[in-house]
């Protein structure tokens, strides 16, 4: 019996993390600058507040080099940012 509890407290765990992962909170931007060789976009954006940052315009890796051929400078876009090895990524992007 004791094993089949923890399984269940396994699975339940398990389920909240993923259903906490899942819930990205996209941030509203507007692409300032594209810099293809260093692999980073410029955006202004609204209040990260994963990061505790207020609204401001900055420059951002990307987690993924395809996302820099899918926006253009001063297109509004929705992104996901995040600290990635101590540096400030875009992990996913919408326009």
């Amino acid at each position: 019996m004791k094993l089949i509890a923890k399984l269940i407290v396994a699975l339940a765990l398990s389920g909240t993390l993923a259903g906490t992962a899942l819930a990205a909170e996209y941030t509203k931007g507007e692409i300032k600058k594209i810099d293809t060789a260093q692999k980073k976009l410029t955006i202004k954006h609204e209040e990260l507040k994963n990061l505790d940052m207020p609204a401001m315009t900055m420059v951002f890796v990307v987690a993924d080099d395809a996302m820099l051929d899918k926006v253009k400078v001063g297109q509004p876009v929705e992104f996901v940012a995040e600290r990635v090895n101590g540096r400030l990524t875009v992990t996913e992007i919408q326009q």
